[in-house]
């Protein structure tokens, strides 16, 4: 089953310069695919024009069979949630509250944590085998374990589609193969949807059940690895 579909998607930063264009793809649940091509391609613009961070010029994004730009930001957070670039831990929250705020999307104004929420914590932390972590502040951790933690959050959202722009950048070999071996763990145990932006072919290649070559905004070659 499709869980997302883009169509002949254009998008950009400025409405008369588009960075994507006409972009196809689809991503089915379970499936992993591997998004690699040069820098300035347009790989990263496409992962904001899905989540609606870059404005889509024309075409459209389908989550769940429904079009984005029908979703709040809330429903949209309980579907799709991201693994972003940059992971900084700048603040001393702990491991546990940087999961908590996986939550989010499922609190109201005036509800606090519940039971399901602090049980999607628990798991999120397992899954990623981050729970002995749990009460460490991020800023004592190593590359690695933050981007465990990142992940552990992404998944407190319960999503159906992760999207991960470089997950392993600027890890070591070890980390590399961890992180990778957890995405392709989750993708089969928890039936995720994962599309992840990636410049290391071997682990693309190694990894994807379909690997996505862009070039100058658009998908110019699919298949295999």
């Amino acid at each position: 089953m499709r869980i997302l579909s883009v169509q002949r998607v254009y998008a950009g930063y400025r409405a008369d310069v588009p960075v994507l264009r006409g972009v196809d793809l689809t991503l089915k649940a379970g499936e992993f695919v591997g998004l690699i091509g040069p820098n300035g391609c347009g790989k990263s613009t496409l992962i904001r024009a899905v989540t609606g961070v870059v404005p889509v010029m024309a075409g459209r994004v389908l989550l769940d069979g429904r079009p984005t730009a029908a979703l709040s930001r809330r429903t949209m957070a309980r579907l799709m949630a991201v693994v972003p670039q940059e992971t900084g831990a700048q603040f001393a929250f702990t491991v546990r509250e940087i999961v908590m705020m996986g939550r989010h999307p499922y609190l109201g104004r005036f509800r606090g944590l519940q039971q399901t929420d602090l049980a999607a914590v628990d798991a999120a932390l397992r899954l990623t085998s981050t729970a002995d972590l749990a009460e460490r502040s991020m800023t004592e951790l190593s590359g690695g374990e933050r981007q465990r933690v990142i992940i552990a959050r992404a998944l407190a959202q319960q999503p159906r589609v992760l999207l991960l722009d470089e997950p392993t950048n600027h890890l070591d070999i070890n980390h590399q193969v961890e992180i990778f071996d957890l995405l392709f763990d989750l993708s089969r145990s928890q039936e995720l949807a994962i599309l992840c932006v990636t410049h290391d072919l071997n682990f693309a290649s190694e990894y994807s059940d379909r690997l996505l070559l862009m070039h100058q905004g658009r998908i110019v070659a699919g298949g295999t690895p």
